[in-house]
């Protein structure tokens, strides 16, 4: 007998490297990038109903649209299934760590759970929701439609900081000076541990914090106050911002990072994460 409800985690989305590498002729960006996900996220039930509903709750829960272009309504659209959802909703909105696109790929991967229907073309959701769906380290490819899975990435250890700013990812791309910038290696390098990786992370980049910067000069002090932070090894924006990351040696350091951090700034969101 299937589940009556069903309950998912939405894992936050962290762009470790961004490269954005061309432009289609529709417009639509190329890139590179190596996601990892956190152990912080939003959590979702989702029960079938008569009609499609949603509920939102939770400390973020305020300005979370409500109407057919939230994506979570749209994944139970897409499905073809009416649904009562449930979202507690932990993570800022439009921070550039996939919070509505993971909550979108909770509810696909909760309805077939339930209907036992099979995975719709996620795509048509965005670009994030394919690999929000695997919800593991990947690199993607293209333009989100082409995710490698990436076994060997070691846990990194890290603090998220948002300034309390949303960012609008037109805007950043609209403001990208070149757009054909150099990919990954083809093949990624063997990373033994977590301090290797966080090495070569730093040889690579995301394309979009220079523009985002200038839309949100508060990611310039977000940026200041992680590499301000003891231990910090490297500090970079994820997806197209606000939100940045720490990197730091362990799980202690990392905690400390994020009490300082939170200490100085009690009006920003601050997490101590493990990424994976």
């Amino acid at each position: 007998m299937p589940p009556l409800r069903v309950t998912e985690f939405a894992p936050a989305k962290v762009n470790l490297t961004l490269h954005v590498t061309g432009r289609r002729a529709d417009g639509y960006h190329l890139l590179d990038s190596l996601v990892a996900f956190a152990d912080v996220g939003d959590r979702l039930t989702v029960a079938q109903a008569p009609t499609t509903s949603l509920r939102v709750s939770g400390p973020r829960a305020a300005g979370v649209p409500g109407g057919p272009e939230n994506l979570v309504l749209r994944a139970a659209a897409l499905m073809g299934v009416t649904a009562a959802v449930t979202l507690e909703k932990l993570l800022p909105a439009a921070a550039g760590i996939g919070g509505g696109s993971s909550d979108a790929a909770a509810v696909l991967r909760a309805l077939v759970r339930l209907t036992g229907r099979p995975m719709p073309q996620a795509q048509a959701l965005g670009a994030d929701v394919p690999v929000c769906l695997m919800a593991r380290a990947a690199r993607i490819r293209g333009i989100g439609e082409d995710v490698t899975p990436i076994a060997e990435l070691p846990a990194l250890d890290a603090v998220l900081v948002n300034p309390g700013l949303s960012v609008a990812t037109p805007a950043v791309f609209a403001r990208l000076i070149r757009r054909d910038n150099p990919a990954m290696p083809a093949t990624l390098p063997p990373w033994p541990d977590a301090a290797a990786c966080i090495g070569w992370l730093a040889t690579q980049r995301n394309d979009l914090e220079e523009p985002a910067a200038v839309l949100c000069p508060e990611i310039g002090a977000t940026f200041a106050a992680l590499r301000d932070s003891a231990g910090c090894a490297l500090a970079r924006m994820s997806g197209s911002g606000a939100t940045c990351f720490g990197l730091y040696p362990d799980a202690a350091t990392a905690a400390a990072a994020a009490a300082q951090i939170a200490a100085q700034h009690p009006g920003w969101w601050v997490q101590p994460v493990r990424l994976s």
